[in-house]
């Protein structure tokens, strides 16, 4: 929590909104309230429960200063058609992000929120035996490491990145492009 976070540390400089779940997959006519709302709690109640608590604790340990980083997904850019609760909830991650943004700046809070949209990365989230079929998807002919989306966040709470505020860094082998 950013309890302990401040308890330890005596500031909050960065949040990453990183929990997601795929949830179950399928048609949306088949998908029941319950699998949806489960989805939908985890990624997108999670990052804005993150983004709120964040903000909080950076104006009260840092006078307004930091970065949020929320984890999207690209299924949040273009959707993924067995996915609609996942689709769903990453696109709306993903236009938070840029409320949020847009709401900090216009109170001239230094706070800068971003999205980061991965695509295909080599964790548990990848659906056992599709690795070498989605891994063809993928232009670059891998997929992602973890470190990749790493690499992008360590970038993002820095003060390198003192401009990018609101914006969708999109981690995808040029599978988008």
């Amino acid at each position: 929590t950013t309890q302990k976070a401040i308890e330890k540390f005596g500031r909050v400089d960065i949040v990453v909104n990183n929990a997601g779940i795929g949830g179950v997959n399928g048609p949306l006519d088949d998908l029941s309230l319950e699998d949806w709302q489960n989805v939908i709690d985890v990624n997108l109640t999670g990052t804005f429960l993150g983004e709120k608590y964040g903000i909080k604790a950076m104006k009260q340990t840092t006078n307004g200063k930091g970065s949020i980083i929320n984890i999207s997904s690209v299924a949040g850019l273009v959707g993924l058609p067995l996915s609609p609760a996942y689709s769903a909830s990453k696109g709306g991650s993903r236009l938070l992000t840029h409320a949020t943004a847009l709401s900090l700046a216009q109170q001239k809070l230094d706070i800068r929120v971003n999205n980061v949209h991965p695509g295909w990365i080599a964790t548990d989230i990848v659906p056992k035996g599709y690795e070498e079929a989605l891994t063809k998807t993928i232009p670059v002919g891998h997929m992602g490491e973890p470190v990749d989306i790493g690499e992008i966040c360590v970038y993002l709470g820095s003060d390198e990145s003192k401009f990018a505020n609101g914006a969708d860094f999109v981690i995808d082998g040029a599978q988008r492009a």
